[in-house]
């Protein structure tokens, strides 16, 4: 079956960066939900440097549990995601990619940014139009977010070289579907040139 006729739909003027999840947990091949993601968080450093330069706001996210009660069914399905404990290295986001004291890292229990937490609130008030949301996983906390992104309408962006996923299929095939119903699955140099045009 076709994919359904889309419309491109473009960045606002006033684009947020959301980096979901690029924490050690993550990064780190020798964690157990870890792997090799060193292009991948190259990539997001330059969008990071682009965005800062732009003086554009950026949010990070991490996923970290508290105590028991958290997320328990989630927590139950994915026994990995008991590494990633607050207070421990896990929980950090990468060195390679530190957030400044302006930048909010915001704490999630799930997949999406936006389920239970202050992110929706924060880019209403910093007048937020439009998303460009990377990070990992590409099947797991980015689809859950741009979809999310999506229901909060806001347009959203998504450089298909700032994403990835543990499971290769898997990362390509969100990525068909995102660009096919949710989101711009563009090259990270389409966003560059977007957010540094006139």
């Amino acid at each position: 079956m076709a994919d359904l006729e889309r419309r491109s739909v473009a960045l606002g003027q006033s684009p947020a960066l959301l980096l979901v999840d690029l924490i050690k947990g993550f990064t780190d091949p020798s964690n157990p939900l870890g792997s090799d993601t060193t292009d991948v968080v190259n990539i997001n450093a330059q969008l990071l440097t682009a965005f800062r330069t732009r003086a554009l706001p950026v949010v990070f996210t991490t996923v970290a549990y508290e105590n028991e009660g958290q997320a328990r069914i989630f927590r139950a399905r994915l026994p990995a995601l008991e590494t990633l404990r607050a207070g421990t290295a896990a929980v950090e986001v990468d060195d390679r990619l530190t957030p400044r004291a302006d930048e909010p890292v915001i704490v999630k229990h799930y997949a999406s940014a936006f389920f239970d937490t202050p992110l929706a609130r924060m880019l209403r008030k910093s007048g937020v139009d439009s998303l460009v949301i990377a990070g990992l996983t590409t099947s797991g906390c980015v689809r859950a977010s741009v979809i999310d992104g999506l229901q909060h309408e806001y347009p959203v962006w998504v450089p298909k070289e700032g994403v990835g996923d543990r499971n290769h299929a898997a990362h390509e095939a969100n990525l068909h579907d995102m660009h096919a119903k949710y989101a711009e699955v563009v090259s990270v140099s389409d966003v560059l040139g977007a957010i540094n045009g006139p």
